[in-house]
């Protein structure tokens, strides 16, 4: 996964947080970082991996939600937060992702570690080989639970390319990241992501916390069409790490706006056809353009189109024939190419004769 190094300078931002990073994933573009390369240890966090490999397993059909995993004694003695899972019981699929990412459970991590691998440390080399595929270049998992350990680490950066990977390649199963409350066993227990609570469009994704890491989470929030995922990780509380968290989402959606222009590719103008069997054609953008822009310049950006009138035919669907100037103000102009959204054929010979002859005599090519 390649994420654009180069950030937004629209961020000016002071946190206590060790290790930060925000994401947009619609520009693929970082907005702000500090740290961001820093090796930490991602305790929990390295449970989204866990979950990845199980979607993974899923969507190739070699596993499926209802299928069964046996609760082995590791996994039933693991210590910190638990899914009340009992020993020697068989437990679906779904509830034990269910309770590895609401409960955010060490013992359904390690039965689906072994129930997947048939013991953890097979697991965790799997774990490894999907962060290589990832491009993840400075993580290294020992485990499915991000248990301590001393050759466990990550990054804030590589845990945004993981958050991107789960997020655009299970939509689906990525819903359960958004699920408030799970109960298992008679036991009712919350998700610990504070921003399912507080943050409107927030919908995942895992909080972490060991003694040596801190307080960390990833979050990601979507609105109007527009993702942004942050990663925080070192605080000393979990009350700074919901008001940090909160605080940076909030400067985010109130000091940036998504510019995003042509996604419909609607007819932006109608150009004059030189000899054409019709005699005008319609021009559109290219592509699509995105860009994260300040809500002033969001509000003051211009469209100005450019082309040679009239365009000569023919005209094939698709040709280049003008220039779409964007004018962001303080910025320079951006330019993206304007194309012919049809064909357009020449007239017959005898047509085209009689219109040359009329432009002669009257200097008029349209009918």
């Amino acid at each position: 996964v390649n994420i654009k190094k180069s950030f937004s300078k629209i961020l000016d931002i002071k946190t206590p947080a060790k290790q930060v990073i925000i994401y947009d994933h619609e520009v693929n573009e970082v907005l702000f970082e500090k740290n961001a390369d820093q090796l930490m240890k991602p305790a929990s966090m390295a449970k989204v991996m866990t979950s990845y490999i199980v979607f993974d397993r899923i969507k190739d059909k070699s596993l499926n939600l209802l299928d069964t995993f046996l609760v082995s004694d590791k996994a039933w003695r693991m210590g910190g937060s638990r899914s009340f899972l009992e020993l020697n019981s068989n437990v679906s699929i779904k509830d034990l992702l269910l309770g590895l990412i609401v409960q955010s459970g060490n013992d359904a991590a390690v039965v689906l570690a072994e129930g997947i691998s048939g013991d953890e440390e097979t697991f965790a080399r799997e774990m490894n080989r999907y962060a290589k595929i990832m491009g993840m270049t400075n993580t290294y998992f020992t485990n499915s639970t991000g248990w301590p350990h001393p050759d466990l680490q990550t990054t804030s950066r590589d845990l945004i390319i993981l958050t991107k990977k789960i997020v655009d390649d299970f939509p689906e199963l990525y819903k359960l990241f958004e699920k408030k409350i799970y109960t298992y066993n008679n036991i009712k227990q919350s998700n610990r992501n504070p921003l399912l609570y507080t943050m409107n469009g927030a919908d995942g994704l895992k909080t972490g916390h060991t003694n040596e890491s801190g307080y960390g989470l990833i979050g990601s929030v979507k609105r109007n069409d527009r993702r942004v995922t942050v990663v925080i990780n070192g605080l000393n509380s979990k009350k700074k790490r919901r008001f940090e968290s909160k605080r940076l989402f909030n400067i985010v959606f109130r000091e940036t706006a998504l510019l995003s222009l042509f996604n419909e590719q609607n007819t932006l103008v109608k150009a004059n056809v030189w000899l054409g069997e019709k005699s005008e054609v319609e021009l559109v953008a290219l592509k699509p353009f995105k860009k994260i822009v300040s809500p002033i310049e969001f509000n003051k950006t211009k469209i100005k189109t450019e082309w040679m009138d009239p365009i000569a035919s023919p005209i094939r669907k698709g040709d280049i024939v003008g220039t779409i100037h964007i004018i962001i103000p303080g910025k320079k102009i951006i330019k993206e190419d304007l194309i012919s959204a049809e064909d357009i054929n020449k007239m017959s010979s005898l047509i085209r004769a009689k219109s040359i002859l009329k432009f002669l005599l009257y200097g008029d090519t349209v009918e």
